[in-house]
């Protein structure tokens, strides 16, 4: 047993453990404590800000449990860490403290044997020894040495191989018959008939239909009821044309909470693991990946202090790694928390500096690595914003799909919105100077400039190197570090920041005041003041001159692909073609800019909405800039995505948005095609009038936050925890939590919360639905796309009507789409989403709760047909929920409380 005590902090209480057995402390006696000797603790940060001593370090287990078990999940709580160790979980809060020495104990117990993750656990302890790392001194008195020496980390990954390209798939029709066979073997013979999921693979089958005029697919819209089974619903006919027709079907998700189930509902389809690994592959951003190159300048001294300790567990996990994603992969999403985000986005490629083929670990990247395993799998799992990407910028145009499918369809638009806006602003420029010009003074890192990246080109071609010699020159009128600060003292350097300092000062004379106090500011880009006006010529002339050779260069690259000097090898070549397909859509951004500032003192454009914006966070500003966004983002959605393709399935239980199917079919981009889309609609088979009430509370006053959280507090005691609250304003959520944990806890109720507690939401959610008697409250990340079936949740509180909040794009829209008319389909759509929430089985019961006595009857649509809904007081509502039945299936395990988080 280790001679250091262990502390245990929840909103409940404080206990230490050590030799001399548990005791309660209070708060300045563990702050003492943990300054006077190392103390084990369980999610440093989480404890330290219930102490109220953010700084807190110590023995984390769960830093312990990366290293020991790199790339295997354990719910970061005490109850999650007792499971994945194989050990009973401690039933109170005081017995918590002992339990994380004995959970410390079989860690370290585990060196000693030859467990499954040893190989390089040795290589990696030597090195976090010398970075000071708090368990190294344990963990290396216990791991002997190996008898031959590990390998390094960037030896042992597998390299990629090459394929052919594939052929182009062959033109099919699927037979209903051997759809419904198909759906079958998924379904299992001894699973009940559904007839709903039958018509729904049904109508997706016709998406896969040999597609009959150039630009014109075959477009399903179809609205299907939670549980009526539309995964395997379309996967059986997606399947089916993928193997007869032998190319690859993209299914595109919103949420990364979908993208794993996905990817374990294929285990139907292929249950050999080593089939399924090469029929389906999941793919995100390049952002979401691991980069081996930051990584060894990360271990070889490009991090320092706690950064360069994540460094080193991030090597960890990479030799484990299914597939090097960070985010939402098998890298615990708490690991990075640990550490305060300390250097883990610079781990990953988010400037788009990749250099390709020039890099040294290209053959074992990791994102090379599922591109071309996508080219040749069956099913590519994928997201909204990739597919978009990939489309919009050219990116792997020999391997483009013909079939889509889009689940979680009511995020097309929203997605759309986001991919095809344009944003001028400090931040966004700052990324496109540093692209251009690499490390710049005593800026440290990895970062490289077009002159290194392109250092062949340039002594190759006299003309290529001119263009990147002006584009470095140009990019310097660009914002540069410190430009904010400059701003703020009214000190603007350069044309471009001239620009942003005459913005910032236009929205402060013209922005609304927001209830929110120290969040964004806005106002609209119309009848600019002289100072913007004065500063928009500079500023256009500026990214004119940057955008001139970037366009040469450009075309000077592509000369030289077509001339092929003796010097370019296949790595060369790779290299500059990445550089073409970068440069490219920097160029078109650098271009979508100019038009942006054409528009200040000009014509406004009727497709597109612009407008100032000076973005902060609790009152600090942390960017500034102008906003352009497509009035209707499913056009070029239509244009770059479906157009091209053969087929496409639209999907969601919420497709209609609140409204009909002229709203679906606005919004998803069909009235932008020349053949109208097949429309499909299955309601859920759950019994919503036995199972759900909604609830609607008439005496909670707007506006009283004392009053909201004592009405939260006491539907969570009267639910017993399982309920997840949902706000429409952080500020509120905060004031709510900050008035109700501590009560919460005393009852063993634990409360965790987006925006409050130190980690990432995807590790809440774990934390919620591992435990049936905790509660989560959380913002619009929460209300969609969060899975939660069974006992764990079985309520959900709304703090109000969620009405869409004013903005300058929201009113434009508004005025385009029928005004107060389109703010009711907003609110239906996300009450219904986040009814949706609530009964995820057919075994599920529970009740919806919304605090708002204003809520209008016509709104009322949003719930499922059936479902029971009251206006009541507070107190009624209060013994409703205490009297909702539980099943035995789904009651909870054990009436013992458990710990608090």
């Amino acid at each position: 047993m280790l001679p250091h005590p262990a502390l245990h902090a929840s909103h409940g209480g404080i206990w230490i453990a050590d030799a001399d057995g548990t005791r309660a402390l209070s708060r300045g006696e563990a702050v003492r404590a943990a300054a006077d000797t190392p103390l084990i603790l369980l999610g440093a940060p989480m404890i330290g800000q219930r102490l109220g001593f953010p700084d807190l370090s110590g023995l984390d287990l769960l830093e312990l449990f990366a290293f020991v078990h790199p790339a295997r999940f354990a719910v970061p709580t005490p109850k999650g860490l007792a499971a994945a160790l194989g050990l009973p979980a401690p039933s109170t809060d005081a017995a918590v403290a002992p339990f994380l020495r004995d959970a410390a104990a079989v860690l370290l117990d585990t060196l000693a044997t030859d467990w499954p993750e040893r190989e390089g656990a040795w290589t990696a302890a030597q090195s976090l020894l010398r970075l000071r790392w708090p368990w190294a001194p344990a963990v290396t008195a216990r791991l002997p040495k190996p008898q031959q020496a590990e390998r390094w980390l960037f030896s042992k990954l597998p390299e990629w191989e090459e394929a052919p390209p594939r052929p182009a798939p062959r033109t099919v029709a699927l037979d209903d018959a051997q759809v419904a066979d198909r759906l079958a073997r998924l379904t299992g013979d001894a699973a009940e008939r559904r007839d709903g999921q039958r018509a729904f693979a049904a109508a997706a089958a016709r998406a896969f239909a040999p597609r009959q005029t150039r630009d014109t697919p075959n477009l399903v819209l179809a609205e299907g009821g939670t549980g009526i089974g539309k995964t395997l619903g379309y996967l059986a006919p997606a399947s089916l044309w993928a193997e007869q027709a032998g190319g690859a079907v993209w299914v595109s998700t919103f949420t990364k909470a979908l993208q794993r189930q996905l990817g374990h509902e294929t285990a139907r389809l292929y249950p050999a693991p080593a089939e399924r690994r090469a029929r389906v592959v999941t793919r995100k951003g390049r952002e979401n990946y691991l980069c081996l190159l930051n990584l060894e300048d990360a271990l070889q001294g490009g991090f320092q202090g706690r950064a360069a300790i994540l460094a080193h567990l991030v090597a960890r996990w990479a030799a484990y790694s299914a597939d090097g994603d960070m985010v939402g992969g098998d890298l615990p999403g708490w690991l990075p928390t640990l550490f305060r985000r300390n250097g883990s986005t610079a781990l990953t490629d988010r400037r788009g500096e990749c250099i390709y083929a020039g890099c040294p670990h290209y053959r074992k990247c990791f994102i090379e690595r599922a591109a071309r395993a996508s080219a040749q799998a069956s099913i590519v799992i994928a997201n909204h914003a990739l597919v978009m990407v990939n489309a919009a910028r050219g990116r792997e145009t020999a391997t483009r799909p013909t079939r889509y499918v889009f689940d979680e369809g009511h995020h097309l638009f929203e997605a759309a919105d986001s991919m095809f806006g344009v944003a001028l602003s400090g931040s966004e420029a700052i990324e496109i100077r540093r692209w251009v010009t690499g490390p710049e003074g005593t800026s440290r890192g990895r970062r490289r400039g077009l002159s290194a990246r392109l250092s062949d080109v340039a002594s190759y071609d006299e003309e290529g190197g001119r263009a990147i010699a002006d584009a470095v020159e140009a990019a310097r009128a660009l914002p540069s570090d410190g430009w904010l600060q400059r701003l703020n003292e009214g000190d603007p350097f350069g044309p471009v920041e001239a620009l942003l300092a005459a913005v910032r000062g236009l929205v402060y004379a013209r922005a609304a005041k927001d209830e929110d106090a120290g969040y964004a500011l806005e106002t609209e880009l119309a009848e600019p003041d002289p100072a913007l006006v004065e500063a928009a010529g500079p500023a256009g002339a500026a990214l004119d001159a940057l955008v001139r050779p970037l366009v040469t260069l450009g075309r000077r690259l592509e000369a030289v692909l077509a001339e092929g000097p003796d010097w370019m090898d296949g790595p060369a070549r790779a290299r500059i073609e990445g550089a073409i397909a970068s440069l490219g859509w920097r160029t078109e951004t650098v271009g979508a800019w100019l038009a942006l500032i054409a528009r200040i003192g000009g014509p406004a454009d009727p497709d597109f909405v612009d407008w100032l914006a000076v973005d902060r966070a609790e009152g600090r500003e942390w960017d500034v800039g102008l906003h352009r966004r497509w009035l209707d983002p499913s056009r070029p959605f239509a244009e770059t995505v479906l157009k091209p393709a053969h087929g496409a399935l639209v999907t969601s239980a919420t497709l209609r948005a609140g409204g009909d199917w002229d709203v679906a079919e606005a919004r998803s981009g069909a009235i932008h095609l020349g053949q109208a889309p097949v429309h499909f609609d299955a309601a859920s088979p759950f019994d919503y009038a036995a199972n759900s009430r909604v609830l609607i509370v008439t005496d909670v006053k707007r506006g009283d936050l004392a009053g909201l959280a004592n009405a939260y507090a006491r539907l969570i005691v009267a639910a017993g925890g399982g309920t997840l609250g949902l706000f429409t304003a952080i500020r509120r959520l905060r004031g709510v939590h900050a008035r109700i944990a501590d009560a919460l806890a005393r009852e063993g109720l634990p409360l965790a919360a987006q925006h409050v507690d130190p980690i990432d939401t995807g590790t809440l959610v774990d934390i919620f639905r591992d435990d049936a008697r905790a509660s989560l409250l959380g913002t619009d990340a929460l209300r969609d796309g969060v899975d939660v079936p069974g006992h764990s949740l079985r309520l959900v509180v709304m703090e109000g009507v969620p009405w869409p909040k004013p903005s300058v794009l929201h009113a434009a829209r508004r005025l385009a789409g029928g005004g107060s008319a389109y703010d009711d389909r907003i609110v239906r759509a996300r009450l219904a989403q986040a009814f949706g929430r609530l009964i995820r089985r057919a075994d599920d019961s529970g009740a919806f709760v919304l605090l708002s006595a204003a809520m209008p009857s016509r709104l009322l649509g949003a719930f499922p047909p059936g479902t029971p809904i009251e206006r009541l007081t507070l107190d009624e509502a209060i013994a409703r929920v205490a009297a909702i039945p539980v099943s035995a299936s789904r009651a909870p395990t054990s009436s013992a409380p458990a710990p608090s988080s």
